[in-house]
């Protein structure tokens, strides 16, 4: 049921997305000590990380579906979404083309809130208790499709489709995960979407008040905050990476 009263802040979900804007930061971290830096310590820590990236990057898009239900204003937050990540690109585009971002994680999450800002009187009509298992299914159906995951849906060992070549050689469906491209920091829209759209289902739940009561107190004041101001932070730790490095080793080389 709509309403218009504010719904109590979920601390909880604040801690919890700023610890994993903790991991997210320290992992692009690690690969520029590694990779455009040369240290042998950072690509060492980076593949060690490599297997477990998945579940924080799920956890970012997943936390993000839920709050689509506790803000009022969806399609301005999709909107500078866009902006942001369209300018990421160009901005990489002119000056790191090797590491070029065409559809990155903020790409995805600004097409994703839109998608949920045209279908929410959709999605509204169904149950959460429905909702939740079909996106869970869906998002292991389309687990492999992107080609770089094996280019196929359906579960290994059970059944497979494999994505025809004539699919699969389209640039344009890059974005959806059925074409194939190159770039880094790559979310198609298949199968993330389902992770977003499962947490719009929770977020319903979280409207509504229905999580549990020791969510709604804060424990780290100091995470909430970083949970808080996930995009502010996610954008400019980058640059900052890249400039604080950029300084130690300039310092170093005096020596």
């Amino acid at each position: 049921m709509e309403t218009d009263i504010k719904p109590r802040r979920i601390h909880f979900l604040d801690e919890v997305r700023g610890f994993d804007l903790i991991l997210m930061v320290a992992f692009h971290a690690f690969y520029v000590f590694g990779w455009l830096y040369d240290l042998e310590w950072g690509r060492k820590a980076f593949l060690f990380f490599t297997p477990v990236e998945p579940f924080f990057a799920g956890l970012f898009i997943l936390l993000c579906g839920i709050s689509c239900y506790l803000s009022h204003s969806n399609l301005r937050r999709g909107l500078i979404l866009a902006g942001i990540a369209a300018g990421i690109s160009v901005v990489m585009y002119l000056f790191m083309p090797s590491e070029m971002i065409w559809f990155g994680i903020l790409h995805f999450l600004a097409v994703a809130i839109l998608l949920f800002v045209a279908l929410k009187p959709l999605l509204s009509k169904i149950p959460s208790w429905i909702g939740l298992p079909v996106c869970a299914v869906l998002l292991i159906l389309t687990w492999h499709l992107p080609a770089e995951m094996g280019g196929y849906f359906g579960i290994p060992g059970v059944f497979q489709w494999q994505v025809p070549e004539s699919i699969a050689s389209q640039w344009w469906l890059y974005p959806l995960g059925l074409g194939r491209g190159t770039g880094s920091d790559y979310f198609p829209v298949f199968p993330h979407i389902f992770t977003f759209l499962g947490g719009t289902f929770l977020g319903v739940w979280a409207r509504d008040e229905k999580f549990p009561q020791w969510m709604y107190k804060s424990r780290a004041p100091w995470l909430s905050w970083l949970g808080k101001h996930t995009l502010i932070v996610y954008v400019a730790h980058q640059p900052i990476v890249f400039a604080v490095t950029w300084v130690v080793f300039w310092i170093m080389g005096l020596f």
